[in-house]
Formats: C-alpha cells, sequence, structure tokens
C-alpha cells in the first residue's frame, strides 16, 4: 500500500497498516463508553437520549477522522467525559440555562477555541494562565464527577441536616453493582486488559438482565439511524450564548479545553514518539485545531464539548503511530450508529463505575502541584474544592484566580505575576460582583 505508506509515513514512524488497525481497535475499546455515558448525563438533565447517541457518535467519528487525516496523528476524539458533566449538571440543572442555550455556549467555545488554536493567541492564554490552576481545575473536575456518578446511583444522596450529603443504602442493587464494578475496572486497568472500561459496563448490563427487573431487552440490535422526534440537530441558540451571564461558561470551557488538549495531546504525541526535537508536537496545532472544529459539530450536532480523549495512549501502547489509528477509531463510532438499542439497554449503575474511575485518574492532578511555590499550589486547590462544593467550574476557576493574585501580593512574590493573570482574574472577579455570572 504505497500510497497509504506515503500518505501517513508509516516507514519513517516504524508502523505499519496492520498495527495502525490494532491500535485504533484499541483505542476504540477503551473509549466506546463514551457513547453509553454521555447520553445517560446528558439524559439526566432532559436531553433527549436519542439524540444526543446519534450526536455522540457523529462527533466522535467525524472528530477523529478529522484529526487523524489532517494531523496525522494517532489520537481520538470524543465528547468529554468532564465536560458532559459541566454541561448537565451544572450548566443546565444547576444554573437552569436552557437547553439550546447551553449548546450554543458549546458552539461559541467551539468558535472561540478555534481561532485561539489557530493564532497565536493560543499561545498567550497559555503564558498567562498559571499551571497550579489548570491542574487544580483538573482536580475539581474528576471530583465532581465521583459526586455526581456516587449520587446517580444512590451511594451518597443529600443531607436534610448537618453536612449536604451522606451515606445511601449501601445494601442496594445499584450501588453495589456500582461499587464492585470500580474495583473491577480497577483491576482490568492494573493488568491493561483492552476495553476493560467496557468489558465491565457489558458485564453489569448483563447482570442487570438477569436480576433487575427494571432492565429489559426490547429484542432490538440494530436500528436506522434517526436524531428522533427530538431532534437537537442545528437547535442550538447562538444569540442566547452571547448574554452577560453565558461568558464566564464559555470561558470556563475555552480554558479547559486549552489545558486539557494541550496536555493530554502531547502526552499521547510523547508515549507514540512525535515530538520533534525541540520537544514540540509533531503537527500539534493542526491536532490542536481538529480538537477544537470538533466542538462545533458538538453544538451544531446537539451534545457536549470534544477533546481528545486521555484514553488513545491505549492505541499508542499497541504501536500506534500515525493518523490511520484515528480513522479506524472515527469509521468504528460512525458504525456505532446502528447499534442504538444495545446502548440504552445499559443501566445508571453499570456506566456509573466508569465515571467513578475517570474522575479517580482526573485526581492524579494532585501530583502535579508544586508545593514548593506554597501560593501556587494552595490556588490550584482552592480552584479544585469549591469546584465541588459549588457545583460550578467557573466559580472555582474564579476563586483559584482571586486567591493567586491576593496571595502573590501579600506573600511580597508579585514579580511572579504577569499583567494577563492579573487580567483575567479582574475580569472573572468582575463578572461575580457585577452579578452576571450564573
Amino acid at each position: 500500500m504505497p500510497t497509504l505508506e506515503k500518505t501517513f509515513e508509516l516507514k519513517q514512524r516504524g508502523s505499519t497498516v496492520r498495527q495502525e488497525i490494532i491500535a485504533g481497535l484499541t483505542t476504540f475499546l477503551a473509549m466506546v463508553y463514551s457513547v453509553i455515558v454521555v447520553p445517560n448525563m446528558l439524559g439526566a438533565a432532559g436531553f433527549p437520549a436519542e439524540s444526543v447517541f446519534i450526536a455522540t457518535c457523529l462527533v466522535a467519528g467525524l472528530g477523529s477522522i478529522l484529526i487523524g487525516l489532517w494531523a496525522n496523528a494517532p489520537m481520538a476524539i470524543g465528547c468529554a467525559i468532564s465536560l458532559t458533566a459541566f454541561t448537565a449538571f451544572s450548566l443546565v440543572i444547576g444554573q437552569k440555562v436552557a437547553i439550546p442555550v447551553a449548546l450554543g455556549a458549546v458552539f461559541l467555545m467551539g468558535v472561540v477555541f478555534t481561532l485561539i488554536s489557530a493564532t497565536g493567541i493560543r499561545a498567550w492564554i497559555l503564558r498567562n494562565l498559571p499551571s497550579s490552576i489548570a491542574h487544580g481545575a483538573g482536580i475539581g473536575i474528576g471530583l465532581f464527577l465521583l459526586l455526581i456518578a456516587a449520587n446517580g446511583v444512590g451511594l451518597v444522596v443529600s443531607n436534610q441536616a448537618g453536612l449536604p450529603v451522606k451515606l445511601g443504602d449501601f445494601t442496594s442493587f445499584p450501588v453495589m453493582m456500582s461499587l464492585i464494578g470500580l474495583a473491577l475496572i480497577i483491576g482490568l486497568e492494573k493488568m491493561k486488559i483492552k476495553g476493560g472500561i467496557l468489558w465491565v459496563i457489558i458485564a453489569i448490563t448483563i447482570v442487570g438482565l438477569i436480576f433487575d427487573p427494571n432492565v429489559k431487552f426490547g429484542g432490538e440490535i440494530f436500528k436506522i439511524p434517526t436524531f428522533g422526534e427530538n431532534s437537537l440537530f442545528l437547535q442550538l441558540d447562538f444569540m442566547g450564548a452571547l448574554q452577560p451571564a453565558i461568558l464566564p461558561v464559555v470561558f470556563a470551557l475555552v480554558m479547559t479545553a486549552v489545558f486539557d488538549a494541550t496536555g493530554t495531546i502531547r502526552a499521547v504525541a510523547g508515549q507514540a514518539d512525535l515530538l520533534d526535537k525541540d520537544g514540540q508536537i509533531i503537527n500539534g496545532g493542526k491536532a490542536l485545531t481538529s480538537d477544537s472544529i470538533s466542538s462545533l459539530f458538538s453544538g451544531l450536532f446537539g451534545t457536549a464539548p470534544a477533546a481528545v480523549y486521555i484514553e488513545s495512549a491505549a492505541g499508542t501502547a499497541a504501536g500506534g503511530k500515525t493518523g490511520i489509528t484515528a480513522i479506524v477509531v472515527g469509521v468504528l463510532f460512525l458504525l456505532m450508529l446502528f447499534f442504538q438499542p444495545l446502548a440504552f439497554l445499559v443501566p445508571g449503575y453499570a456506566t456509573a463505575p466508569a465515571l467513578m474511575y475517570v474522575g479517580l485518574l482526573m485526581l492524579s492532578n494532585v501530583s502535579k502541584l508544586d508545593f514548593d511555590d506554597f501560593v501556587g499550589a494552595m490556588s490550584g486547590l482552592i480552584c479544585a474544592v469549591f469546584i465541588v462544593l459549588t457545583a460550578n467550574i467557573v466559580t472555582g476557576i474564579m476563586l483559584g484566580f482571586a486567591a493567586l493574585v491576593i496571595g502573590r501580593i501579600v506573600s511580597g512574590d508579585i514579580k511572579r505575576l504577569n499583567v494577563g493573570t492579573v487580567i483575567i482574574a479582574i475580569v472573572l472577579v468582575a463578572f461575580y460582583a457585577g452579578g452576571w455570572a450564573i
């Protein structure tokens, strides 16, 4: 296949078509749980699950093919679980933002991030957004996911007196299945079993079919793809997303995407040996732009913002080094469009362990905080903690920035501040002080 070898630099990167196909299948198995988890999470916020399933498959399929063809990168794109949680539980449920406006915010985020990725603005933002706040946001989002998953199955419930939460019914079927599932995922991931998360979801679903009367198989496996009667396709309210109250949300989405996308892409590129002599990502600009363009798809189709999945590392570990890996993933997600009935068979307690596991992985950001820089580390932790306590990512980021700037001034470490960081902090605090933030 000389054309493929030339187009994707197979020989130059030390790979083969067979190796790339295996890597693509590996990545797909590691992240296909997203087409089950994302509709469940957004469905809880009132999004029509059938429409979200189609949109999620399309975003993952088209986004992965785009990054494979254009950036020749072995990275897969899908709806980010963390930003799905933000869209569903913070933006729509918590802040009462209408679904079309939320989709407009997702689309606007994609527009801004695409401009940032295609110009030098992204470099300026990266220079002026402290890494401690970015890591703190990752920690907070991880804790937020854990809380959402635990509450969804009844492991953690609201408390009418004293602290806001308490232990639920520990012996209930959903709780036991979720905890067993989480333990199984951790064990399988430790053993590096391909698609461990998916196998646990399937296993718990089968157990549910046998023992849970609420889980029923309707006899249908294949279905012609359709957005359904309550389609969200092109239902975004772009003008509504331009309201002053919604702009902090867009900022939070963009900031999270800037750091998450860059960090994930760099990690996967490093594992695939795709860094140049200066340590920069080969075709990194194209990869980041592919990521941001995929969020435009999200707003148009009606689902959560997209991002490169860290599960792409499973494929690079299996030998993926070129865009063929990503294209294989994309094609498989497009084929998933025809298996919608099977996806909706899965109960919430089967996907909860996956959410908990992803949340736990995100807590590893604690190790990235530099505690020699005490003010920076504490500001990052303030960001993390208040994301959970307020159930709002923007609030945590705002408090983290404010603490960082004030802490630097009080400690006499003002030389470590730059104008960009101060400007961002002032803008965020002004949004809250002015009552514009949601």
